[in-house]
């Protein structure tokens, strides 16, 4: 029995003698020093690439003014755009116009029969509204050249003038006038259903 026990100590004294030695050589001992990499490109090829980065960072402040410039020359002419949250809000605007320009000319514009948001191009919508009234034809030929006077980017996208035997000389017109929108609108789903 004593034999037994002697061999159970001797291994307990190997197997920690062992884990001692190897937690020294791969914990306290060990080599911490970074290894060393080759370097992947010369030193002229370097220098060369310094210098294509130095000539391209050279063109950064030329085509930041560009950039201001083009900037500038969209935004003059993107005022005559329609500013609107919503393509209903666009053609309210539209329909408001029509309204204070028509009764400028004394005209009566009330009402819309028809309205509508499409794309224009691929960066712009285009709201449209179609209205009816009657007026005389130069009360007509007045109000055309009141609408191109507006500082909004404005169409006349369809006429349609009826005249009748009216001895005043008065005439049906069906007009059509758009104005250029953002693409979001254009974009816009149209909220409720049909039956």
């Amino acid at each position: 029995m004593n034999f037994g026990t002697l061999d159970r100590k001797t291994a307990i004294l190997w197997i920690s003698g062992v884990a001692v030695i190897l937690l020294l050589r791969f914990v306290v001992m060990a080599d911490r020093s970074p290894s060393v990499v080759a370097a992947s490109e010369s030193a002229p090829m370097a220098e060369k690439r310094l210098a294509r980065l130095r000539q391209i960072a050279a063109t950064v402040p030329g085509k930041e003014a560009l950039m201001k410039q083009a900037a500038g020359e969209l935004e003059s002419r993107e005022k005559g755009m329609l500013k609107a949250e919503t393509s209903a809000q666009a053609q309210a605007q539209l329909q408001e116009l029509l309204h204070k320009v028509g009764q400028s000319n004394g005209i009566d514009i009330r009402g819309v029969e028809e309205a509508r948001i499409k794309p224009f191009g691929s960066d712009y919508g285009e709201a449209s509204v179609t209205v009816r009234f009657t007026c005389l034809i130069e009360q007509l030929v007045n109000l055309l050249a009141a609408l191109a006077n507006e500082p909004e980017l404005l169409s006349t996208n369809q006429i349609q003038i009826t005249g009748g035997p009216d001895k005043n000389k008065t005439i049906q017109v069906r007009l059509t006038l758009s104005g250029v929108v953002t693409r979001k609108l254009a974009l816009e789903k149209k909220t409720g259903g049909g039956l």
